[in-house]
């Protein structure tokens, strides 16, 4: 007789759920895994019988053949373990649960019979969830992150043992549950705050500007003006993140095996700050089975590039598709796997190799063809899809040794609130959240302009021998701008500031 279990696979951010057939028949003692299995798969026959000789059971002395349907979906790591030994078990009537194709297993065996935790809990189990399934067994240090599902029963396990009486009703369990207005109104500290930059408060505008319309932002200063201590305290002012965005973070961080001791669920907007040596397929995700990259784990967040052009220019160009498309989708012989990747793009440059072109404290040592070579690394085409370009110059001693305080992150965050709130408004019918996210068809309606602000974009365009892309992004941000100031109609002060946000159009060719 055939014994049916069921767990779940994962590829990318989507989980399918496999059905675990186990056969115990009569002939010289084997054990066989079938259904296209990886390496991982095969070795679960080991960790299996270990784990239930180890458990105080008997492991039938029988041909055991094991079938992870569907066999055209490539099965890959050791979360079958859980699964594949309680069809053993229930074959072997060791477990008598006759509804067992009721619940789900997902988890690792050690070789004493321990339930080890496994990455990728959260997709899995909203998979589940949306084939029907109510009841999922799995180790306890997943069972906070499986909780966040509504409407499944969730059964945390230390071992074979406790999975065995449970399910023979030996052993009475509730179903897990997790606080979910705890872990959202948790009061997360901001470690940094806007009230400990002093000057550059042009910087810190076009900063607010970025954050109130997830516009993507590059600065441009010597060696220590402080470029890194802004970006860093970008998070600080964005709005705080929705249960579903959290969720989603959450999913991807799952997947990545990042999700942090006690930590089950994503409330902190993420801000990456990949090294310069980084290859292309750790910044936009890769691998023989894809793993998500920078990008993907900037979800919702902030992506830093520290000194850009310290990248590798094949490395820059794939930011390309994400910037545009807000995903990634990478393609490989197996198939293909798309992951989000809505952030903004916050990146800093020296304006040359030394660092000090146009410094009036310090001499630039620099030749022409050095500083073009070096700003040549960030190509047209990218730098089009950057809206705000700002200048960070060097810091004085007089805003260094001031006594006057900054305004706070705080202080910031409510008029970037405000202005999000106008956006969520205005674009609830668009299926966009911001203005970023515009289409030239909706731009036509939300960023029409009158003729005086037609005629300043105009001369702009000329001057500084804009690209249509570039003409897009400033409509963009002169539309933040007077969202900021809550105004209804783009007005010309708005587009001035926006076309002065595009510093390198106009004092530098890259």
């Amino acid at each position: 007789m055939i014994y049916k279990t069921n767990t779940c696979a994962l590829y990318g951010i989507q989980g399918h759920v496999i059905e675990v057939e186990t056969d115990l028949s009569n002939g010289l003692p084997g054990f066989d895994i079938v259904g296209l299995p990886d390496t991982a798969v095969k070795e679960s026959r080991e960790r299996v019988r270990a784990a239930i000789k180890n458990s105080d059971f008997q492991f039938p002395q029988k041909r055991i053949t094991i079938n992870l349907a569907p066999a055209d979906i490539r099965k890959e790591g050791s979360i079958f373990d859980l699964a594949i030994a309680a069809g053993i078990l229930r074959a072997s009537m060791f477990i008598e649960n006759e509804n067992l194709e009721s619940y789900a297993f997902l988890g690792e065996l050690s070789l004493d019979g321990t339930v080890k935790g496994i990455k990728g809990v959260l997709p899995m189990c909203l998979s589940l969830k949306q084939n029907g399934y109510k009841r999922l067994v799995l180790a306890r240090d997943n069972a906070d992150e499986a909780a966040l599902v509504n409407d499944m029963e969730i059964y945390p396990v230390e071992n074979i043992i406790d999975m065995v009486e449970f399910l023979n009703g030996k052993r009475n369990m509730t179903p897990h549950k997790v606080d979910l207005e705890a872990l959202l109104e948790g009061v997360v500290e901001e470690e940094y705050d806007f009230a400990d930059v002093r000057g550059q408060d042009i910087a810190k505008r076009a900063l607010e500007i970025a954050a109130a319309g997830a516009h993507n932002l590059i600065m441009l200063g010597p060696p220590g003006s402080g470029k890194t201590m802004l970006a860093r305290r970008l998070p600080s002012i964005l709005p705080e993140m929705s249960f579903e965005e959290s969720l989603e973070v959450t999913k991807i961080y799952s997947i990545a095996g990042l999700l942090k001791d006690k930590l089950c669920l994503v409330t902190k907007r993420p801000f990456r700050a990949p090294h310069h040596t980084m290859s292309a397929a750790a910044l936009i995700g890769g691998g023989r089975v894809p793993h998500p990259g920078e990008v993907s784990l900037s979800h919702y967040g902030v992506l830093f590039l520290d000194e850009m052009p310290e990248f590798p220019k094949n490395v820059l160009e794939v930011l390309r598709q994400p910037l545009e498309d807000e995903c990634v989708t990478i393609s490989r012989v197996n198939g293909t796997i798309t992951y989000p990747a809505k952030f903004i793009l916050v990146s800093s440059i020296n304006p040359c190799p030394c660092g000090f072109y146009g410094d009036e404290s310090n001499r630039c040592t620099c030749s022409p063809i050095q500083i073009k070579n070096y700003l040549g690394k960030i190509s047209g085409p990218l730098m089009d899809r950057i809206d705000l370009h700002i200048e960070v110059p060097s810091v004085n001693f007089n805003d260094i040794s001031g006594n006057t305080h900054s305004e706070s992150s705080a202080s910031i965050k409510k008029r970037i609130n405000k202005a999000r709130k106008l956006q969520l408004e205005r674009y609830k019918n668009e299926g966009i959240y911001s203005n970023s996210q515009l289409k030239p068809k909706q731009m036509a309606v939300y960023c029409a302009i009158g003729k005086k602000e037609k005629e300043l974009l105009k001369n702009a365009f000329d001057r500084f021998n804009l690209s249509a892309r570039a003409y897009n992004r400033i409509l963009k941000v002169a539309r933040t701008i007077a969202d900021l100031e809550g105004s209804e109609h783009i007005k010309l002060d708005h587009i001035a500031e926006a076309i002065q946000h595009r510093s390198l159009d106009r004092k530098y060719t890259l």
